[in-house]
This record gives structure tokens, sequence and C-alpha cells, in this order.
């Protein structure tokens, strides 16, 4: 199956064609409680939320007794008890999803493990997001595009050929999908961003949506993605800066993010089109453009040269600019009064 220039995640289609897909990212902010989680859902509606975007996380399964040695360079603690401690029960997770579908959102979530993936097929999700450590997970990749959901994966710290490898697991499903370039540093400093990237993906995988998981603390590469041709713009999102938590440096807040749904949505309006007057030009077109007109009265019988006419606005005349050599050399049959413009009916 070839991939179309287009993906669709229960009504709304995402690609080139269509506006940006924002995802809001609330990821883990919530630090385990299902009452944090909705009012920070409950902001991102505000801000103009179409679809929020969870981590599923069930820590045993995820993890082994190794990873309690592993302490992220941006936390204190090891990354068991972060996520184990960040994580909602099955029951919480279901209202959350339950929570945001009500409001008119789409949920999605990024599953770590089989378990969560089992969890989230229970949960009728619409689609899948793969997050950037799970792009060379090769047995995962397999076991979710198995049910063949729309795919959204991320692709930090992987390279092309680790990436082809996950793409042709989910094309052997027949599932449909959409790369987004990653830089997993939180917050990213934006020398680490590397928007090229995205010419990269196309280049490699064209036809493919494609799209950048922002992990800066700004919009700036953000709305520099979508002039890049992305379609798909994730962030880290909270409802206050002050709030305390592993992934807070890495997010923006409601202003931002009301900036971000703005500047997208005006960016992505403003790609379209050729160099070439359009319509609505006409008007400044006139009073812009310049016209052949004379110098100094010129008496019937004369011949025009570069002294007796030049150009001048505005472009309404019957010769313009283009036409200003043509007429060297010609007779006129009238006279002309001066810094007036050549007509035909002179000839």
């Amino acid at each position: 199956m070839s991939q179309t220039e287009y993906i669709q995640i229960g009504k709304r289609k995402i690609g080139p064609n269509y506006k940006p897909f924002v995802i809001f990212e609330l990821g883990i902010n919530h630090n385990g409680s299902l009452k944090l989680a909705k009012k920070i859902v409950d902001e991102a509606i505000k801000c103009g939320a179409e679809v929020i975007k969870h981590q599923t996380h069930i820590a045993e399964d995820e993890m082994s007794e190794e990873a309690k040695k592993i302490i992220p360079v941006h936390t204190k603690k090891n990354i068991f008890d972060i996520i184990n401690n960040c994580a909602l029960n099955e029951k919480d997770e279901l209202e959350l999803k339950n929570y945001i579908e009500k409001k008119k959102c789409i949920f999605l979530s990024t599953p770590f493990s089989r378990e969560a993936v089992k969890r989230l097929v229970k949960f009728k999700v619409k689609a899948f997001k793969i997050g950037s450590g799970e792009c060379n997970n090769y047995p995962l990749i397999d076991y979710i595009a198995s049910f063949k959901k729309p795919i959204i994966i991320s692709t930090g710290m992987n390279d092309i050929k680790s990436i082809k490898k996950s793409i042709k697991i989910i094309k052997k499903y027949k599932t449909k999908y959409a790369i987004l370039h990653t830089t997993n540093l939180y917050p990213t400093p934006h020398r680490l961003v590397r928007l090229n990237a995205l010419k990269q993906i196309k280049k490699f995988f064209p036809k493919t949506v494609y799209g950048l998981s922002d992990h800066t603390g700004d919009n700036y590469t953000s709305f520099a993605a979508v002039s890049l041709g992305a379609s798909i713009i994730e962030k880290h999102f909270i409802d206050k800066s002050t709030r305390s938590g592993p992934d807070i440096t890495a997010s923006v807040n409601s202003l931002q993010m009301r900036d971000l749904m703005k500047g997208v949505n005006l960016i992505h309006q403003a790609i379209p089109g050729e160099i070439k007057p359009v319509h609505e030009e006409k008007k400044t077109a006139e009073f812009a453009f310049a016209s052949v007109v004379s110098n100094n009265n010129i008496k019937a019988g004369e011949i025009l040269t570069k002294k007796n006419i030049w150009v001048r606005r505005p472009g309404t005349g019957d010769f313009s600019a283009e036409k200003f050599q043509s007429l060297i050399g010609k007779r006129i049959k009238k006279d002309i009064k001066k810094n007036t413009q050549i007509k035909k009916t002179h000839f």
C-alpha cells in the first residue's frame, strides 16, 4: 500500500492540505493526579485544543529492575519511580479519556509496553502515538501496527536507517502513519532542533505526512516547522508554568499555546501559491505600476526619444513601462502635453 499525503484520525484529516494538527501533550504533567489532569485538559480546551495526548505507563511491564538505577538528566529521581509515581491506573485513565472525548476532543496516548497497548485497544482509541524511545523497539512497533490503527511515530535519538526499519514494519500491516522529527532533550536548545531533518523525512519518505515534536520552551521552531511543510506539531502543555514535574521545563503554558494555535494556522494559510499576480492585487497594481508618459510638451510629427518620454505612475495607461523601448523612434500624429500618458490615439 502506498502512503497517501494525508492520514485520518476519526473524522480529522491530517496533511499538507489541512490546517496543522496540534497535539497538546498532557503526558505525565498531572503527576499521577486525575483531578490535576482534568484541570490541565480544561485549560487546553480553552486554548483551542482539538487533540490531547496522554502517556500510558504500566511501570512493571515497561521497565526492568535496572531502570531503578537510571536517573534522567533533567530530574533527580530514577526513571522507574518517576514513571510509577506519575502513571494513572486503568480506571483513572479511562475516565480521563472519556472526559476528553466528552469535550469533543480527540484522545491519543503513547503506550510504552505491551500491556499499555492492550489497555488502549480496550479503550478503543482511534490511533496510537509511538514515542522516540520506542521508535527502534521493533517488537512493540510490530504489535502496535498489527491493530491497523493510524500511527504517529516520533524519531528522536534514531537515524534514517532505524526509522526505515520501523516504517517497513508499519507498512507490512498496511497501517497509515505519520513521522515526527524530535530531539529528546527537555527542554531542547534551539541549536539542536535541526529543522533540516524535516527535509530529510520528505526526501526519504515521500508523500508521508510529517511534523515536529517540539521540546523547546517557546514556539519559534514550531512556526518554522509549519513553513517547512510540517502537518503535525506536538507540544508538551501545562496550565501553569509554576507547577512542578519532570516535563514542566519543556512545556508551554496557556498564553504560549494560544499564540501557537494562532500562529501555525496563519502560517499554514500563508504557504500555498506561487510567484504571479493575484486577483486581489489588481487595484494596487493600477497605482503601483508605471505607464509611458511625455517628459515635456511634444508636437505632432515629432519622434519619440528617451529624452521626451519616460515612465511614471499610475499603470493605467495604454503603454506599460515594459513597452517603453518599443515606442522609441515612433512618430506621433497629435500634440501631447507634458507629463501625460501616451495613448494609442497619438499614433
